[in-house]
């Protein structure tokens, strides 16, 4: 089957030696590695992230919820030149949401003149309506974007789909870098590889580039749920990295409309908060009023302008899956611009037409949850048992309108590590794009891989692993 995909390392699939011109420093370096050295810089990789801690949390299963997320030593490549058109891409993108998120909370003009249906904005579960008329700093609602792309075909990118609520995984790309580092720093003399661990500087620097007019040494915070949440390590990490502090809820509290953690020598006020906490949790007062893990009188201090929360609330409604396959027009709608990275072809199922072609072609296609997540609330119609394929023909049946449809994509492989040796899987990417006063992408990103034998599920909680990803600094 991995015949039909694009191979990141070999120029052909089944033909070892044809590689690709970035891959060749590497490849030689593997081809004169003794095998026992390399299987035992595995086994220090997996104990280092033992014992650092370097887990994820999986929610509803009785075997244990700690996993520790799957390495794999052989890297992802990257090429300077294509680096470039990536860059580009992903900058248009994230502006063209961005100001997505500004109309709809202000003007609306994208709904008004039916650029995209009024109903799938407003009527959406993530937007929230008390956010609108809200004047946020630079205008930025999506501070943090992790966008995920995919290779298909001859290699083309795609984007497989926006992350604007709270983006993780930027804690895996900066470990695998260390790890890397730390096993092979001889491979790192041999190419160029653009630099990541400048990131939780980058972030601290836009975290405090988006703080309240007149905050002349603004105090930066990490809002976590806690330690139960999936993604606590990457919390703290973040906060450590930065070296700002790491607070819950109740940590915080709210006087006068302004922010204050609670210190050992009093009351500090905070300016920003990098909140991993869902919209709905975030303040008892206007969202969920059983949330014990928001800040009572958060959203009002807010809405005075006298902190800045990152991502802003209600960003959600940007990255649901139902208003994926509009983002092209609003790259049109709101830069006047060609899009420069495509979507993944979309079939949208709250049409007739659409819903039919879905229903006839449930095989071949991959059907999502427009409020799914995490690999879950899908199904991947040629992986699927006819008894699998009959069941989501029902859900999709009772609410059309809540899944969108795409092709199966030959995902790319990249060679990794697997208990019969060295074998293509396939991979995706995140690269990470934060906005404040200026634009900064990571040289880089998370490669997620999935490690099942024609698996095309990447995700953590669906058995995939990372890889560290290197970009090259000049072409080969």
């Amino acid at each position: 089957m991995t015949a039909s995909f694009f191979d990141e390392m070999h120029l052909q699939a089944g033909q070892p030696e044809a590689v690709r011109p970035h891959y060749r420093p590497f490849h030689d370096w593997l081809q004169g590695t003794p095998e026992p050295r390399i299987a035992q810089k595995r086994r220090e990789a997996e104990l280092a992230f033992h014992r650092v801690g370097i887990t994820f949390t999986v929610y509803g299963e009785k075997s244990g919820t700690e996993r520790l997320i799957p390495f794999d030593l052989i890297p992802r490549i990257i090429p300077a030149h294509e680096l470039a058109t990536l860059d580009a891409g992903l900058r248009q993108r994230v502006l063209a949401l961005n100001a997505f998120l500004a109309d709809v909370y202000g003007a609306q003009r994208i709904v008004e003149t039916g650029v995209i249906p009024r109903e799938l904005v407003l009527f959406n579960t993530q937007y929230r309506p008390e956010m609108r008329g809200l004047t946020l700093p630079g205008g930025i609602y999506a501070h943090i974007a992790g966008i995920d792309v995919v290779r298909a075909g001859d290699g083309e990118y795609y984007v497989l789909e926006d992350n604007l609520r709270v983006p993780s995984g930027v804690s895996y790309m900066l470990e695998n870098r260390k790890m890397m580092m730390r096993l092979f720093p001889e491979l790192f003399a041999r190419q160029s590889v653009a630099p990541v661990d400048d990131y939780p500087d980058a972030l601290l620097d836009i975290l405090r580039s988006v703080a309240p007019a007149g905050s002349e040494e603004p105090t930066v915070a990490v809002l976590t749920p806690g330690a139960y949440n999936s993604a606590y390590y990457e919390h703290a990490f973040l906060a450590q990295q930065m070296g700002v502090e790491l607070v819950e809820g109740q940590d915080l509290i709210v006087r006068d409309d302004t922010v204050y953690m609670r210190t050992t020598r009093g009351p500090q006020r905070v300016h920003v908060l990098y909140r991993r906490i869902d919209d709905d949790f975030l303040d008892p007062e206007v969202f969920r009023a059983d949330s014990m893990l928001g800040v009572p009188g958060l959203m009002r201090a807010y809405r005075a302008g006298r902190v800045n929360l990152a991502n802003a609330i209600g960003t959600g409604v940007a990255d649901d899956k139902s208003i994926y396959p509009y983002v092209p027009d609003m790259i049109r709608f709101y830069l006047d611009e060609a899009p420069i990275l495509n979507n993944v072809p979309t079939w949208k199922l709250r049409e007739s037409e659409a819903l039919k072609y879905a229903l006839d072609h449930l095989d071949e296609l991959v059907v999502k949850e427009t409020q799914g997540a995490g690999g879950y609330g899908m199904l991947i119609g040629p992986a699927s048992t006819r008894a699998e394929i009959e069941d989501f023909r029902q859900r999709i049946l009772a609410n059309p309108a809540g899944y969108i449809a795409q092709p199966t994509l030959a995902l790319s492989t990249c060679p990794t590590f697997v208990a019969a040796g060295i074998a293509p899987r396939h991979v995706d990417l995140r690269p990470y794009v934060l906005s404040g006063e200026e634009v900064r992408i990571v040289p880089g990103g998370l490669t997620r891989v999935a490690l099942r034998e024609g698996s095309l599920v990447v995700n953590s909680s669906q058995g995939g692993g990372t890889k560290d990803t290197w970009v090259l600094e000049e072409d080969a």
